[in-house]
């Protein structure tokens, strides 16, 4: 009868040596290498059986030995315990709280009865599971956590409808780093406008914010690159604060912070970019739905060293975690330093807006978008217009005058002309041939004005001109 547990052929080769090389009893082998007697005297019988001495023992391989003994297959240690699954482990860790002592006594808990690993070893061989993986796999990100982006190298062609050569295409890719869950979508250049409005479509695609955007060091994002304390441009600073989000570039001279999107670059050019070489586009329209379709395929692609795909890591992970997307999408906004001149406007693009007349010779900026102006004065937003696009023009809003100003803005022909008929008709005819026997009703406005105060004071004492309400 054979033991309970089989030795490993390294030893069971040592017993025979001590038995036939050596002359040993068995107690003696029992005693040298701490191996009950039984087991040695039936590992010993069963080789005898097979016709076995030293010599023929020595010259077999392990798995010669294992059929002329007629042994059942070895059991490894691994398969005499639960093996956990390392995958799903892999893909637990990237979620906010789970370590490998939750999921090594939820392992325990699981398999009652069973032999498990310790938890040592339980980890050490998950170490080596995940040591085979590449080195962007290995990293641990958190579900919903980065959003690592970055432009292809390669450019596609799109052509103009006689056959030239219209402009090359930039090809932009995002990755989340939780579930490599892929986006990819063609620009006409790597501008700020490029950039952000790429980053937008990324989120829309995923139906959600990330924690932390990670750009490479774009110019057009980063005003000051720093290793530590990077700084963003204005408008990068806008769109972050725009979408509660935040963006750390990765660490210039550490590809570890971009291993994850340059992973992901590599393979947008070979399962998209190099299937779209002998197409032809005519438009960025048409190039970016053909990428849209294959960026499909390759999320619902089986992943090598994972189970399951992209499209089904982002399901269980990253969709979860994502912040939700703000109720209006990021407007593009440009920022300009502007100081308030003394006629309380600042000019922007040849057009001057109103500020309050408090500000006058403060430095504010100017956010500027495509319908809009807004004046920030020390972060604080005190002016907002409509973006008027007449050059040398004015846009000056009533609250923003003095008191003087505005009361004399308020003088316009049609009220003063309701002021003349008022005091009677003769001052109402005076008034009519002042504004209408000028050059500009404004020439007129001032001595129409007089004239009508001076015929109601000899006409009505104490009487006074209308509201501006009634103009």
């Amino acid at each position: 009868m054979m033991p309970a547990h089989r030795m490993s052929m390294r030893k069971l080769k040592e017993v025979l040596r001590l038995k036939w090389a050596c002359g040993l009893s068995h107690r003696q082998i029992s005693r040298a290498i701490g191996i009950s007697v039984g087991a040695i005297s039936a590992y010993a019988a069963r080789a005898s059986a097979a016709g076995l001495d030293w010599a023929a023992v020595e010259a077999l391989a392990d798995d010669e030995l294992e059929i002329r003994l007629e042994l059942p297959a070895q059991t490894a240690l691994s398969s005499r315990r639960v093996e956990p699954d390392y995958a799903a482990m892999h893909r637990d860790l990237r979620r906010k709280g789970v370590t490998l002592q939750l999921l090594w006594e939820e392992y325990v808990e699981a398999h009652p009865g069973q032999r498990t690993y310790r938890y040592t070893q339980f980890c050490q061989r998950y170490k080596d599971w995940a040591a085979v993986l590449k080195r962007s796999m290995r990293q641990q990100h958190r579900a919903g956590e980065k959003l690592f982006a970055d432009f292809a190298g390669q450019t596609v062609l799109v052509l103009s409808r006689d056959g030239g050569v219209a402009f090359k295409a930039h090809v932009f890719v995002a990755v989340l780093g939780a579930s490599n869950y892929t986006y990819a979508c063609a620009t006409r250049s790597e501008t700020m406008s490029d950039w952000i409005g790429s980053l937008i479509d990324a989120m829309e695609f995923y139906g959600g914010v990330p924690e932390l955007l990670v750009p490479d060091n774009p110019k057009a994002l980063i005003a000051k690159a720093d290793r530590y304390e990077p700084v963003l441009g204005n408008t990068t600073q806008d769109f972050v604060n725009h979408y509660a989000t935040a963006m750390l570039p990765a660490r210039p001279c550490k590809p570890q912070d971009k291993a994850k999107v340059k992973v992901g670059v590599q393979i947008v050019e070979r399962w998209i970019l190099a299937r779209l070489r002998n197409h032809r586009f005519y438009s960025l329209a048409e190039l970016n739905k053909a990428i849209g379709q294959l960026i499909a395929d390759l999320n619902q692609r089986p992943l090598k060293k994972l189970d399951g795909n992209r499209r089904e890591w982002f399901e269980r992970l990253d969709r979860l975690a994502l912040r939700p997307l703000p109720t209006h999408r990021y407007e593009i906004a440009t920022f300009v330093k502007c100081r308030v001149s003394i006629d309380y406007r600042v000019e922007v693009d040849h057009h001057y807006y109103s500020v309050a007349h408090s500000l006058v010779r403060q430095e504010v900026y100017a956010r500027v978008t495509r319908h809009g102006v807004e004046i920030l004065h020390r972060g604080k937003r005190v002016a907002a217009h409509v973006r008027s696009r007449l050059r040398n023009k004015h846009t000056t809003l009533p609250e923003h005058m003095p008191a003087a100003h505005r009361a004399h803005m308020e003088w316009t022909p049609k009220r003063l002309l309701n002021w003349g008929a008022c005091i009677g008709p003769g001052a109402e005819a005076i008034a009519k041939h002042l504004l209408t026997n000028r050059p500009h009703p404004r020439w007129g406005t001032a001595r129409a004005s007089d004239c009508c105060r001076s015929r109601a004071s000899t006409a009505r004492t104490g009487w006074k001109p209308p509201a501006s309400g009634h103009s």
